[in-house]
């Protein structure tokens, strides 16, 4: 089964009816000014689902407040229900609180010059976070584990499925993005170094504001094989788009959906009997990557984040594993970087 996640269970339309006045425009304010420095808007959303979330447990649970009059002992309640009796995790509990934070510090910063807001001081921080615990088990996925996964596919003749199965393998990128790849990346004229496929042109990945733009690259070993698959059966279609991943509707091929994935998702893990989400197979590229003996500098590069630290928390390789690279019964022994050819 798919991941479980705590849903909001407190906010409803006639609970967001009754917020305290003043807390809404105060809402309303913020969030155009987030637009107006370009937040994105998958950004600005779950701004606005948090402050929600926290204003309508005001209305039960603080007298609905104004946000400037909520004290110190408001906010522990708040930490204190969310954990307890919402059974909300700890790092969820961490990214609420950074909100109404990051709302203070908009109050602090912006309307200071207001009487209403000049005695303001931001008193989120001031309350200590709840330890960050990991309270659902990360799937890591060993080569036969998906293997299995692309068989099965193939053998059902899912050939497009395959094919986004083993993108995601070999590129590690996120569900949003493997939507937005199209067919011509993969021409011979885009390979480099005979080993990777190098987007033409940079493609859109998360970000602040209008979202970061960046070149992806994809193994091409144990990716071709899947991308020829659905080629095929893409030319027998007649399918004409440029997208590489299509949904069909009334005889009209259109690009996928990030939803489309997500119900993927649920069958894929009912066929592995074991819990599939698309993240694991960006731990999974990254893990690859670093068994292979690509240093972390380079792995940072291929993903495309800004620090190289990143790698500490995608890779799956267990202590002893690591060891394993480096002694053995003669003692140490002498590694050598690997090339991408190499994978």
């Amino acid at each position: 089964m798919p991941r479980k996640t705590q849903y909001n269970i407190i906010t409803n339309p006639e609970l967001i009816k009754q917020i305290n006045p003043k807390n809404t425009q105060l809402m309303t304010d913020y969030i155009i000014y987030l637009k107006s420095v370009q937040r994105a808007e998958k950004t600005i959303e779950s701004y606005r689902n948090d402050l929600e979330i926290f204003f309508c447990w005001c209305i039960t649970n603080a007298k609905n407040k104004f946000f400037v009059d909520l004290t110190k002992r408001d906010i522990i309640s708040f930490q204190n229900f969310l954990l307890y009796t919402n059974n909300n995790s700890p790092a969820r509990v961490r990214r609420l609180k950074a909100t109404l934070s990051s709302l203070s510090n908009y109050i602090e910063n912006i309307l200071d010059d207001e009487p209403e807001y000049k005695s303001f001081r931001n008193i989120i921080r001031k309350v200590e976070n709840p330890i960050n615990q990991t309270v659902r088990e990360k799937t890591v996925f060993e080569d036969e584990d998906l293997q299995k996964l692309l068989d099965m596919l193939v053998e059902k003749k899912k050939y497009q499925q395959a094919c986004l199965v083993a993108l995601c393998m070999c590129s590690g990128r996120r569900k949003s993005e493997l939507v937005r790849f199209k067919v011509d990346y993969f021409d011979d004229k885009n390979i480099i170094y005979g080993s990777l496929y190098k987007t033409p042109e940079k493609i859109k990945t998360k970000g602040r504001g209008k979202g970061k733009f960046l070149y992806a690259y994809t193994l091409i070993r144990g990716f071709k094989q899947y991308f020829d698959l659905w080629m095929t059966e893409r030319e027998s279609l007649g399918i004409s788009s440029e997208w590489l991943f299509v949904s069909c509707r009334d005889n009209v091929y259109s690009q996928m959906s990030v939803e489309s994935l997500n119900g993927y998702a649920e069958t894929y893990s009912k066929m592995l009997e074991k819990e599939f989400y698309w993240h694991s197979l960006r731990h999974y590229f990254t893990t690859h990557l670093s068994k292979a003996g690509i240093p972390n500098n380079i792995i940072q590069e291929i993903v495309g984040w800004e620090s190289a630290d990143m790698c500490n928390i995608y890779i799956d390789t267990v202590t002893d594993t690591k060891l394993a690279e480096y002694f053995d019964e003669n003692g140490i022994k002498q590694v050598g970087n690997a090339t991408l050819s190499d994978l």
